[in-house]
């Protein structure tokens, strides 16, 4: 890896995470979206304006074509200097390259500047109260109208619907069609009329999670990714993009939350527990297989070929993350089942444990990676 261009992304965190945005560290993150909003939306166009979004994409766009090690180091010293948890990470990860592999060239000129700018914000409209693991039960509907697809449905767990201004969606478009045929891959604005935002209370006592619900909802009809009826293989190619080079950077914060669980071991004395103190080595032990099997990950990622290992990739670190939240309430003993003050004022290791119960449930569940890994490796029989 580029020992130089790690110098250059740790000093210019350095600079300038400082002065206006020196309070901006920390901020963010599961459990904590709602932390510090509006100076990480200030900090992620600032991000845009130096040319440190959207690393890998084409210079025409605003990227860098960025190799990448080169990305995968950006994530890493991203995440060991604090700096506060992406506002932009769904354009940035999940829409932008999507569009940029089937989008039209008027479509990446529409959409992809504005995502590396940090100036307009996207949610994902993938699950519905019948269809979130089993996506391809999608009933969200849309028809096309005097140039127009409206769009009629709901849609639930939608991270951070309630702050962003595009959403893309999967919506049938092809009535009396099922499972994954006549489905298409739509780009709705989110402010207008027939677009209502509900947020769900966490455990955590936020509200990242959204349901939104789309009552004659409108878009042009040239948003939409791919021709009508291909919106199943867009989706999937998005899903595969929600797993690349941050990933890495995910890891040093989980090295992070799991200093803090053994350093509150050993104050409780639950290090001097045996069952603990093995489970604490698993947990250390693991998280160094987890980057090996990242570091694979990306290499199959850059021959562009993304195989099994995406999903197992996905098993692997959400089984181990809930299994942490676990460890952290155990070696905390008592304290952890007292919150430290009124309504809701929860410890960071009560807010790990509590938001990991969804790991093995969201960006697909281990059910479902699972079938995946034993159908798509193994080749074993199809789930009927």
């Amino acid at each position: 890896m580029s020992d130089g261009f790690r110098e250059e992304v740790r000093s210019w965190l350095e600079e300038n995470l400082s002065g206006r945005f020196a309070g901006a560290r920390g901020l963010g993150g599961p459990g904590r979206e709602h932390e510090g909003h509006e100076l990480r939306v200030a900090w992620e166009r600032h991000l845009g304006a130096a040319g440190w979004t959207c690393l890998g994409w084409p210079k025409e766009y605003g990227g860098r074509d960025a190799p990448l090690e080169d990305q995968v180091i950006f994530h890493e010293e991203y995440a060991r200097a604090d700096a506060p948890a992406r506002v932009g990470h769904i354009g940035e990860g999940l829409i932008g390259p999507t569009i940029l592999d089937f989008g039209t060239d008027e479509q990446k000129r529409r959409f992809l500047p504005p995502i590396q700018a940090g100036e307009e914000l996207w949610c994902q409209g993938y699950s519905e109260p019948d269809a979130g693991s089993d996506l391809a039960g999608v009933q969200t509907r849309a028809t096309l109208e005097g140039g127009e697809w409206v769009v009629t449905g709901q849609k639930v767990w939608t991270s951070l619907a309630h702050v962003a201004g595009w959403c893309f969606l999967l919506a049938r478009t092809e009535p009396g069609s099922q499972r994954h045929r006549g489905l298409s891959y739509l780009l709705v604005p989110m402010d207008q009329p027939g677009v209502e935002v509900r947020p769900i209370v966490q455990l955590t006592g936020t509200s990242e999670f959204n349901e939104v619900f789309f009552d004659g909802a409108r878009t042009a009809a040239a948003n939409i990714l791919g021709a009508p009826g291909e919106g199943w293989r867009v989706a999937m190619a998005t899903l595969g993009y929600e797993r690349g080079a941050s990933t890495l950077g995910q890891q040093i914060g989980f090295r992070r939350e799991l200093d803090s669980v053994i350093a509150t071991a050993e104050r409780t004395g639950a290090a001097r527990d045996p069952v603990l103190r093995d489970r604490l080595v698993r947990s250390w032990l693991e998280l160094e297989i987890m980057r090996f099997n990242a570091l694979r990950t990306m290499t199959s990622l850059s021959a562009g070929e993304p195989g099994p290992e995406v999903s197992i990739a996905k098993l692997y670190w959400s089984e181990w993350h809930r299994r942490l939240g676990e460890l952290a309430q155990a070696v905390q003993g008592k304290e952890g089942l007292v919150t430290g003050g009124e309504p809701y004022d929860l410890n960071d290791l009560q807010r790990l444990y509590l938001f990991s119960r969804a790991d093995t449930i969201y960006a697909g569940s281990s059910e479902i990676q699972r079938n995946i890994i034993a159908e798509r490796t193994l080749g074993l029989p199809r789930d009927r």
